[in-house]
């Protein structure tokens, strides 16, 4: 990801006022890692940086990162602790697993198939499965849908009429979806 994050927040007292000692300090805190004191950082992530403006202080993250995701804290150590929180959400766009996922098919008629479509993405991709020329799913002798959603799309005593393209396409409300073509032969002896 190439996207930068800039999180921020602004003590409650001027800085004028701030004792000698006070020091401010940036946290991940779901994983109690201690980022930045004042201006050094003291993480090894060469990503991160700090920046204060007046009474501003600025945590900076380059390239972010699904892990870069959690609970931030912001302390400022006076005599009594201020403790600012902020919880950065980070979205990564779908990304279908072509190793876990099935490859183009050839099934005797009358035979049960199963087709795995697997995708990885923030937040976790829902999966739908369509036909390529927009023909009905017959999943079995009794269920015909026009998609089926699931990672696992299973057609009970496939016929030849139940040949052809299937798409498995990814989702996650992050631009953009992906899909992949599956193309289902069936051996009619």
């Amino acid at each position: 990801m190439s996207d930068d994050v800039e999180v921020k927040t602004t003590e409650g007292e001027p800085v004028e006022h701030l004792a000698a000692y006070t020091e401010v300090a940036w946290m991940l805190f779901d994983k109690s890692a201690i980022l930045t004191v004042q201006n050094h950082v003291v993480t090894r992530n060469p990503r991160i940086s700090v920046s204060h403006k007046h009474k501003t202080w600025f945590l900076h993250i380059k390239e972010v990162q699904e892990d870069d995701k959690g609970k931030y804290m912001c302390q400022i150590n006076t005599v009594n602790a201020k403790t600012q929180y902020g919880y950065l959400h980070v979205v990564v766009p779908p990304n279908i697993e072509d190793y876990q996922t099935s490859s183009d098919a050839i099934v005797r008629e009358g035979a049960n198939l199963t087709l795995t479509c697997k995708a990885t993405g923030s937040p976790k991709p829902n999966i739908t499965w369509k036909r390529d020329d927009s023909s009905k799913i017959s999943i079995n002798k009794t269920l015909s849908v026009p998609e089926w959603k699931g990672e696992t799309l299973e057609i009970t005593r496939i016929s030849r009429l139940d040949m052809g393209v299937y798409l498995c396409i990814a989702k996650n409300d992050v631009p953009p979806a992906v899909s992949k073509q599956i193309k289902v032969s069936v051996d009619c002896e």
